[in-house]
């Protein structure tokens, strides 16, 4: 069964804050920040605070993921931006090694300008794939999450991984972290009857299998196409819950962690909204007992 959690909130430690925070809301998969997800600051974390949220992970049975800072984008026409970003995902790729983590998500980013789609890709290619050849083999995937659709989108529909992993030489570490606010928003119809199978099937299709690492289950609030990256609720937005029973049911989600990013609050209890999301989609898996 796919284990389900969220991205969980770590304040005081990932240890004294995240633990604490994965066993209220009853994940049985995480994410985090290892920095400031809206800066370029790098940390090195505190070894006690790793030591203890690594070993309590494995105690627990408990998949970890890291997610990168928003500002990443390799395919950016700025200098400064690529190299930061460059420097980013190498440190949190070491620093997923250091976690025990499975993998390191990543917005797929931009080209930004008009007519730049191919200069991003080559960028790509010279700047983000010597990092995959120098990153630990062992260590944790870097899984490429399409985005919603907006500006000039790298990778935005699952067509759109084709060229992108193409760009990386289809190297072994890479992988997908499929979001399904995303890539509803980039125009899969994900809620007509059978749209979350074949979109699933389309990954596939596309990249491979076994290359899907990680889902990011979150409704919306906006409409199929909408291109507005605005997560809610599961049940409470667009999407609805049926497309999620399919998501669960799908031969490819066999194991793969889901994480949720939809709001945690509810009804005044701060890690409430977690809590339901998961406890529902737990209950959406195929023979699984009811909520």
């Amino acid at each position: 069964m796919p284990p389900i959690g969220a991205h969980i909130q770590i304040k005081g430690g990932l240890a004294k804050g995240g633990l604490p925070y994965t066993d209220a809301v009853g994940a049985a998969a995480v994410q985090v920040f290892v920095g400031n997800p809206r800066g370029w600051k790098l940390t090195p974390g505190n070894p006690a605070q790793d030591a203890l949220f690594t070993a309590g992970c494995a105690e627990r049975g408990v998949p970890s993921f890291i997610h990168t800072p928003f500002l990443v984008n390799v395919g950016s026409p700025t200098e400064a931006t690529v190299e930061q970003s460059v420097a980013t995902i190498a440190h949190n790729l070491a620093r997923g090694a250091q976690l025990g983590c499975e993998g390191v998500v990543v917005h797929a980013g931009s080209a930004v300008g008009e007519d730049r789609y191919a200069d991003a890709l080559r960028q790509l290619h010279e700047r983000l794939l010597p990092v995959l050849e120098a990153a630990d083999p062992s260590g944790p995937r870097l899984l490429i999450e399409p985005t919603a659709g907006g500006g000039k989108a790298l990778a935005a529909t699952v067509e759109e991984l084709g060229p992108y992993f193409a760009a990386l030489e289809d190297h072994p570490l890479v992988g997908v972290c499929f979001d399904t606010c995303h890539v509803w928003a980039a125009g899969h119809d994900l809620a007509t009857p059978g749209g979350m199978t074949a979109t699933l099937d389309l990954v596939e299709a596309t990249v491979g299998p076994g290359r899907l690492g990680l889902v990011h289950a979150n409704d919306s609030l906006d409409g199929c196409g909408s291109k507005r990256d605005r997560h809610t609720t599961i049940g409470e937005g667009s999407i609805g819950v049926a497309p999620f029973a399919e998501l669960l049911a799908h031969p490819s989600m066999a194991g793969v962690p889901v994480v949720v990013e939809t709001p945690s609050l509810k009804d005044g209890d701060p890690c409430g909204g977690h809590a339901a999301d998961i406890k529902l989609l737990n209950s959406l898996i195929p023979d699984a007992p009811a909520a």
